[in-house]
């Protein structure tokens, strides 16, 4: 048998200090990464575009460079939705700017200087997200991502237990995930279990555990998952389907720390961080009486709302660009990407079962492709029956009929990457290859006033 080696893991190291950039690729290298690299983030713009960029799965960017810093790289690779988890370096780190870098999309942060332990657990935790997707990186663009990215970042590091709401298939449990990558427990175990996946008889002894003899069968003691996610992070999802009996017993595990497993005369202490989740509305629930409000509150410390797919519809593309490129790895198909007609669909579907359905339909659609782009005849009956007509500008893309004059195309290009820099226009110049001046010459000068754009 003939084995191929795997293929090593590329990474883009940018930093202007050629000291720091060789001492950084001779300890990625060593560790088997391929490394290519840039001195400033223009050069690394270009690296990116170039074919050498090809297939890179992260970048390490230093944060003060000449030319483009490190914040204004990474704001560019999120204006050009491009999928790469990205770490930021820094010798002058403070806490505002590792927040405003995560707000921006970075996955991890790390102040120079740092040991060769720290740099590669960094990257492999990095990597580890770039597989699993982060539903708060930077190819969510939609403000109510951004927003729930912000708060993310500053939970994260705590032990306060959180309530993750949602309805199904939005990522609830990803969004759990993330919390315990980032957190300190981030070595511990993350357990998940579906409350409502679980009979009744069955849940109380698969949390709690029990003693041999606790009930007829149980020829063994076995650990339950507290005690099983000690030092780590436990999710509960669909909580809202938690039996009351158990309900009380969940309450004494918050407000004790202990456990006690089934048949047993003592309690075992455990350290974990608890997460919940679930698509119910659980005060009409405690209106019912079928959850109880002081548990409630204790598992209500904070609270993140993931909003449907179809209340964030910019966040198709990317994450339908994620799944395609995941689906062709698994199935070892060689798909390039999505026609126009598909990129419309994708776009006018309302998504029912949000991210879960996008993800089937594009994997559906991989499976069954014969060309180099899905067509619509590769999508599911339901999406391709999607009749609303949407502004193509949400996917990212720009529709410019055959024929349009040559200056109207350049400026429709310039007003729309403007709009996705949120008017940044040296960003703009940056992104479009052109000097800031350009485009005050290109557009109306009633719109762009001359004091706002910044020399060359």
């Amino acid at each position: 048998m003939n084995i191929q080696p795997l293929p090593r893991k590329r990474i883009l190291v940018v930093d202007d200090d050629s000291h720091g950039l060789d001492s950084t690729r001779r300890i990625l290298e060593f560790a088997g990464y391929e490394v290519v690299t840039a001195s400033d983030g223009k050069q690394a713009l270009d690296t990116i575009r170039s074919p050498e960029g090809s297939g890179l799965h992260a970048i390490l960017t230093d944060v003060r460079m000449p030319q483009m810093t490190g914040l204004e790289f990474l704001k560019a690779l999120t204006v050009l939705s491009l999928q790469i988890p990205v770490i930021l370096m820094t010798a002058f780190g403070t806490v505002d700017d590792a927040v405003w870098a995560m707000k921006l999309g970075a996955v991890d942060f790390l102040s120079k200087p740092f040991k060769k332990k720290q740099l590669l657990e960094a990257v492999s935790l990095a990597l580890s997200r770039s597989h699993g997707l982060s539903w708060t990186g930077p190819e969510l663009r939609a403000p109510a991502m951004a927003a729930l990215q912000e708060q993310l970042a500053r939970v994260a590091g705590t032990n306060a237990t959180v309530m993750i709401l949602g309805e199904s298939g939005v990522g609830k449990e990803r969004i759990a995930r993330d919390l315990h990558a980032r957190s300190g427990r981030a070595r511990g175990p993350f357990i998940a279990v579906n409350c409502a996946a679980i009979p009744e008889n069955l849940l109380e002894s698969e949390l709690f555990g029990f003693e041999k003899g606790a009930f007829s069968g149980a020829d063994h003691a076995k650990p339950g998952l507290f005690e099983a996610a000690h030092g780590g992070t436990l999710l509960l999802d669909e909580v809202g389907d938690m039996p009351l009996s158990i309900q009380a017993k969940l309450l004494r595990v918050l407000q004790e720390g202990e456990v006690r497993r089934l048949g047993a005369t003592r309690s075992t202490k455990v350290d974990v961080r608890l997460l919940a989740a679930t698509h119910q509305n659980l005060r009409e629930q405690v209106e019912q009486g079928r959850f109880r409000q002081d548990l409630l509150y204790r598992l209500e410390v904070i609270v993140f709302t993931v909003p449907a797919l179809r209340e964030r519809r910019e966040d198709v593309l990317p994450l339908a660009e994620y799944f395609l490129k995941q689906s062709c790895e698994r199935h070892g198909k060689m798909v390039l990407g999505f026609s126009e007609e598909v990129v419309r669909l994708l776009g006018c579907h309302d998504w029912p079962g949000n991210v879960r359905e996008l993800s089937n339909a594009v994997e559906r659609a991989v499976v069954l492709s014969v060309g180099d782009r899905i067509s619509p005849e590769d999508l599911p009956p339901t999406v391709r029956r999607s009749d609303v007509t949407r502004d193509p500008s949400l996917s990212g893309a720009i529709s410019i009929p055959l024929g349009t004059a040559l200056k109207d195309v350049e400026d429709l290009l310039i007003r729309k990457t403007l709009e996705a820099t949120d008017g940044d226009k040296a960003m703009t110049a940056r992104l479009l290859g052109i000097t800031s001046r350009t485009i005050y010459r290109k557009l109306d000068r009633r719109e762009v006033a001359l004091e706002d754009v910044p020399d060359a």
